[in-house]
């Protein structure tokens, strides 16, 4: 998810009708809370399901509200929301950063640390130059302070406008978020390099995910994101022009190549390409058909294919029932990873600054 810019998201199953996507939609979501009951908070003692029930009980209907009206004025944005949270998790602090802060209060993870604008923040490091989607959290989080001043924190906004923002095509949420989390102080670009690269192969993929706590189906599933949004050429241009034009990368479709060389026709092209190639605007399970037939846009959905355990994990998840259970777990489980909760942290009241008390 590194060195791409996602885009957009709408409902590939229209063609019964409202009474044929409202059975789709019921199939979906009851696969999904059947497969969810069980120990999803044991891991991480600090979060909760309806955690602001008391303290802003329409938290939900306010991210939602805002989420889906700007999602409905800009179909790019639910795959710009979604590499937005994976962005923020995927951080890994440096090992002789701040001695003197508690190691509990300098976790980095999942603490809306990437929203953050000071000097030589995450935001200004190179994987982060294209990541977009802030002002969705600016709107929602402006509404939340109106009606519950200091309680929600940025963190939580991520997680939830990032679920809504993919579950706007069904009309329904496709996943149920632990909440409670609570915002970091401290952003650094030199702390992403825990994001993994386009360019990396199976090995390199699963140790990042591992670095995070997540495992092989955690990985395969989450590359499942790359069923919706754009790439940039710089991307892709090394598996098509390995020293000259027609040297492309052997674990490349030669036609799917060429669909390629002509959004990004030199090396040096700029501009983007569809991550997948069939479905680009709608999350669904085409992205792990394309990745079986020589047709993932990078080099690391290749990479999927390079490891038999792998292999058979993304042939599972070409059925779109199982992709969507998957993908609902294991984003909860990377919304999970070091995340600030009970006292450590602060509740930010504006997500691009820390409190100054």
């Amino acid at each position: 998810m590194v060195g791409r810019q996602h885009a957009a998201a709408g409902s590939r199953w229209r063609g019964g009708g409202g009474a044929a996507a409202a059975w789709w939609v019921a199939v979906v979501l009851g696969h999904l809370v059947a497969s969810a009951r069980a120990g999803l908070l044991e891991t991480n003692p600090g979060l909760a399901y309806n955690f602001y029930q008391k303290s802003c009980p329409s938290v939900d209907s306010i991210v939602r509200s805002v989420t889906w009206a700007q999602v409905a004025a800009n179909p790019a944005l639910p795959a710009r929301l979604l590499r937005l949270h994976f962005h923020d998790c995927f951080v890994k602090q440096s090992e002789h950063q701040h001695p003197f802060v508690s190691f509990t209060e300098d976790k980095q993870g999942c603490d809306a640390s990437i929203l953050l604008d000071n000097a030589q923040s995450e935001k200004t490091a190179g994987p982060n130059l294209s990541v977009g989607g802030y002002e969705v959290i600016d709107a929602i989080k402006a509404q939340l302070e109106q009606a519950c001043p200091g309680v929600v924190s940025c963190a939580d906004i991520l997680a939830l406008a990032a679920r809504d923002a993919v579950s706007y095509q069904f009309r329904a949420s496709l996943w149920q978020v632990e909440t409670g989390r609570r915002d970091g102080t401290v952003s650094l670009a030199s702390n992403t390099g825990a994001l993994p690269s386009p360019f990396a192969g199976f090995a390199g993929l699963l140790q990042s995910f591992q670095n995070r706590g997540l495992n092989l189906t955690d990985l395969v599933a989450l590359s499942g994101a790359h069923t919706i949004g754009v790439a940039s050429c710089s991307s892709v241009t090394p598996r098509l022009y390995q020293g000259n034009a027609t040297n492309v990368d052997p674990l490349l479709d030669a036609a799917y190549a060429k669909t390629l060389m002509s959004s990004c026709p030199s090396s040096a092209a700029s501009g983007t390409v569809n991550l997948d190639g069939g479905t680009a605007a709608k999350l669904d399970s085409s992205y792990f058909t394309n990745v079986l037939n020589k047709q993932g846009t990078l080099a690391s959905d290749a990479a999927l294919t390079q490891n038999a355990a792998a292999a058979q994990m993304v042939q599972d998840l070409t059925n779109p029932i199982k992709f969507y259970a998957a993908f609902s777990m294991s984003m909860k489980k990377m919304g999970r990873v070091e995340v600030l909760t009970g006292t450590s942290g602060q509740i930010r009241k504006q997500c691009r600054q820390v409190n100054s008390s």
